[in-house]
């Protein structure tokens, strides 16, 4: 499961990119260790973007619009949030949050994030390469915030064309979204093809409106398909 051992917090972020291009993954043991440990699971989970399943309660929330929804307006909340709440501990340590704000800043690393109230309530993050977008974490401070968030990102992964979602480990939670496991060498064969893929995450337009209207087209594509 594990590449190495331990690489210093002084990965560049050309090594992190290449290792994402590779199916490879940094982890910590927890929050306040300074090593990284590199991931290369003989299983990997994946949520089918144009399969991607969701209970009528959820469908029926998002049509109302309970949430603002934004994209990249604020990444490093977004991935302090996903590191803290409701957790006692995490793989997320600091080195490893500083690598993603700067991954944010290249255009390479994404969050979706949901507001009420102009208050953050929820969000996703994650990496965006060719046609594949690694999903790295979620978080959520009320109800079905994580989940209005995982879902405006799907609908806009589907309308870009993007081909893989990754979710690295397969868990209850991802199952309820049809995530399922495919095993390394299967999903390194899929990799290699969309990863070369001209997929731009930037396509779409991203204000609030625009991600509505997104997800209506992607919620009413997924009806007329069932």
């Amino acid at each position: 499961m594990y590449l190495s051992n331990r690489y210093p917090s002084s990965i560049s972020l050309e090594q992190l990119i290449r290792a994402y291009k590779h199916g490879i993954f940094p982890m910590a043991d927890s929050r306040k260790d300074k090593k990284i440990i590199f991931i290369d699971p003989e299983y990997r989970a994946l949520i089918p973007i144009s399969k991607f399943k969701t209970s009528k309660s959820l469908v029926r929330l998002a049509k109302k619009r309970p949430f603002e929804i934004s994209m990249n307006k604020a990444f490093a909340e977004v991935i302090r949030s996903c590191a803290t709440i409701n957790r006692t501990e995490t793989w997320i340590n600091y080195e490893i949050e500083n690598l993603f704000i700067s991954l944010n800043k290249l255009g390479y690393a994404h969050s979706v994030e949901c507001w009420q109230n102009k208050q953050l309530i929820g969000g996703i993050y994650g990496v965006a390469l060719g046609g594949v977008f690694f999903a790295e974490s979620m978080f959520s401070y009320i109800s079905n915030g994580s989940k209005i968030a995982l879902i405006n990102l799907v609908a806009r992964l589907w309308k870009s064309d993007f081909k893989i979602l990754d979710v690295q480990f397969l868990n209850d939670h991802l199952i309820q979204f049809g995530a399922y496991e495919i095993n390394k060498t299967k999903f390194k064969q899929r990799l290699d093809k969309a990863i070369g893929l001209k997929t731009n995450f930037y396509f779409l337009p991203s204000t609030d409106n625009d991600f509505f209207n997104c997800l209506s087209t992607f919620l009413q594509a997924r009806i007329e398909t069932s």
